[in-house]
């Protein structure tokens, strides 16, 4: 089996008899049954491959797909013309980088349908490309514009390069709906949703299916697909790795499935990263190695978001489907980047609970995170093996002196303000040990900072600022915050910790077992 890792030209992996997952049959269902399209997917999603798809069918290429599901669909097979404009792969950052792709791209279309000397803006030398396609094929024309919002994106931090963009794009997008008559199709892609952008404020007829359930699987591998299409690479995947081939489904489920794109949708394979998994029969974090969300981090650290609200945090399906409020929240931008996903879907309130889609995402990112809260890389990796022989063991006093010693070797001035550093700080060395970890859980009488479990023992953690490590220990014991665990057969034992915001670092606490 050829693996197609990297390979997002339907064309090419045709040509070249790599694996494919068929997905021809909602292709047909989306050319033939709506005429303007949006999607919004994470990046290494497989969106570049499925524009592709289009392109090939709508350029009646029909040996390309023999023994797929749109053979026998399609009976016209009618090439239509194409204008296919990918903003993938450039670098807009630079002042005059958009202005250089637009043009290169309707230079391109302007050999192939002409120019005229008055059309000297990139909106008008749009309208004039459809236009002159349209007469001289007499057929309507079809529009593929792939990351439409990288132009966006890559500027988040230049408020004036991404206005520039912004209204260039606005212009170029809005021939769509001024050309309408000249169309047969139009479908573009990107990561995020920019409602400003005319295409969704002034396009009223297009069709956003980003959250809608009939085109949730269009891009991504489902459970069904990975057996269907991959089981022999399972299998063999499951020998190197020593596994029964269920253990190794399981695995990969756990590592790489759990994207959903609507309420009560079945969860989706991230498609780079499992096929690579696959093919290098190795279990890793692939998704990270082709990017890093460091723009994530400075928004992150603008909105002052607490690390715990990451996991579980609730937003309705405005906030969702827009980042035009990310200077009040993140969360939508961690959604439609790929960061979390949707979890659960509460009706009566129009609220969707979101989470970290699966283990790699999770892991990668809380790394990726580590950096920002850590002073040397090599010696915090060393320490938190360390941190995790400690509480395995039952040594919290150790543990706590570890502790300090993080906290005194970063730098609070990455989170904002230093009560918000030590919040975020702590939910990442937390995760970094690999323990489930109940934060701030809910009780009767309050609210517990951390709880830890290992196998032998459960810690039980309460935090204050400037208060004093007898205050938290009392807190725990005045709120009862280890009654619910009384009958669970591990030791218990109780922690009260006080973070001085002067010295930027823990300064005292106080550890207590529970007999």
């Amino acid at each position: 089996m050829k693996f197609p890792v990297g390979v997002q030209d339907f064309e090419a992996l045709k040509r070249d008899n790599f694996a494919y997952v068929d997905k021809t049959a909602l292709v047909y269902q989306l050319v033939n049954s709506g005429k303007y399209y949006f999607l919004s997917r994470p990046r290494r999603f497989g969106k570049s491959l499925l524009l592709t798809t289009i392109k090939a069918y709508l350029e009646g290429k029909k040996d390309l797909f023999k023994g797929l599901a749109i053979e026998s669909l399609e009976k016209d097979w009618t090439s239509y013309p194409i204008l296919h404009l990918d903003l993938n792969n450039e670098d807009y950052t630079q002042e005059n980088g958009l202005d250089s792709v637009l043009n290169r791209n309707l230079v391109n279309w302007e050999k192939a349908y002409g120019h005229e000397p008055s059309e000297d803006t990139p909106a008008a030398r749009f309208t004039g490309v459809i236009r002159r396609a349209y007469e001289k094929t007499g057929l309507g024309v079809v529009v593929l514009v792939d990351e439409y919002d990288k132009p966006l994106l890559q500027n988040l931090d230049n408020e004036a390069l991404q206005d520039k963009n912004r209204n260039m794009l606005k212009g170029f997008y809005s021939v769509l709906k001024t050309m309408d008559g000249c169309i047969k199709f139009a479908f573009l892609t990107g990561v995020t949703k920019f409602s400003k952008v005319s295409i969704f404020s002034d396009l009223n007829n297009l069709d956003d299916i980003s959250i809608i359930e009939d085109y949730s699987t269009v891009c991504g591998i489902t459970e069904k697909e990975l057996h269907s299409y991959f089981d022999e690479a399972v299998e063999s995947m499951a020998q190197k790795n020593k596994l029964s081939k269920d253990e190794c489904y399981a695995k990969l489920k756990k590592q790489y499935d759990g994207y959903h794109f609507c309420e009560n949708s079945e969860g989706m394979y991230n498609p780079f990263s499992i096929i690579k998994a696959l093919k290098n029969r190795e279990f890793k974090n692939y998704w990270f190695e082709t990017g890093t969300p460091t723009m994530l981090v400075q928004i992150m650290k603008a909105c002052k978001f607490n690390l715990n609200d990451l996991e579980k945090s609730r937003v309705t399906s405005d906030l969702l489907g827009s980042i035009d409020s990310m200077n009040k929240t993140p969360l939508p931008l961690l959604y439609q980047s790929g960061y979390l996903t949707i979890a659960d879907y509460d009706e009566s309130f129009g609220e969707y609970t979101l989470d970290f889609p699966n283990q790699e995402v999770e892991d990668g990112f809380i790394n990726f995170l580590s950096r920002f809260y850590k002073s040397d890389e090599a010696e915090t990796e060393f320490s938190i093996r360390n941190f995790i022989e400690d509480i395995k063991s039952g040594k919290a006093d150790q543990f706590m002196f570890r502790m300090q010693a993080f906290f005194s070797g970063n730098d609070y001035r990455v989170a904002g303000n230093v009560e918000l550093y030590f919040q975020n700080a702590l939910y990442i060395l937390i995760k970094l040990m690999g323990f489930h970890v109940q934060v701030e859980r809910a009780t009767s009488n309050g609210r517990t900072d951390f709880i830890i479990f290992t196998k032998d023992y459960i810690y039980i953690m309460e935090f204050k600022l400037d208060q004093g490590a007898k205050a938290a220990m009392q807190q725990i014991k005045d709120k009862k915050y280890a009654e619910p665990y009384l009958l669970d057969g591990r030791k218990i034992t109780l922690i009260g910790v006080n973070f001085s915001k002067e010295k930027r670092t823990i300064d005292d606490w106080i550890v207590e077992p529970l007999s």
